[in-house]
This record gives C-alpha cells, sequence and structure tokens, in this order.
C-alpha cells in the first residue's frame, strides 16, 4: 500500500489545539493537504497519521511527505 504522491511543495501553517486530533496526510492525495480528506482509500495509499499535541501551537505541516519528523516540515521539500 504504497501509492504516495507530494501533496504540495510548501508546508501549511496551521493552529493545532491542545488534545484534538487531527489527520495528517501521509499520502499526498488529499485535497484538504496538509490534512486527510479519506481519498487514501480510493487511491490504494497509505492512511493518514493521527496526532495530537499537549498545548495550543501554531505549527507548519509537511505537505511535501519527504519530512523526517512526521507530521511537522523539516526543510526537505526545498
Amino acid at each position: 500500500m504504497e501509492n504516495n504522491v507530494r501533496g504540495g511543495d510548501t508546508p501549511v501553517k496551521c493552529e493545532l489545539e491542545a488534545n484534538k486530533n487531527y489527520a495528517w496526510c501521509t499520502c499526498g492525495h488529499s485535497e484538504n493537504q496538509p490534512f486527510c480528506n479519506g481519498l487514501h482509500k480510493q487511491e490504494k495509499a497509505t492512511p493518514p497519521m493521527i496526532f495530537s499535541v499537549e498545548e495550543d501551537k501554531t505549527a507548519h505541516l509537511c505537505t511535501c511527505k519527504l519530512t523526517k519528523n512526521p507530521p511537522y516540515c523539516d526543510g526537505s521539500h526545498k
């Protein structure tokens, strides 16, 4: 199950809320980058990564799917 594509070329700045679950798109097919919209099922690609944060924060989430620190951008898109 590895039919992944780049979801974008730059990270997306997101306001994350404490103790809320997020589904980060790992496959790149979502039209709601950087979050999952379920297209991985249709594309037979990787499922989302579910994550949460301990406190409210601003984060830059990866869309290129090359990060070594998912779901956060580490500059791999450059």
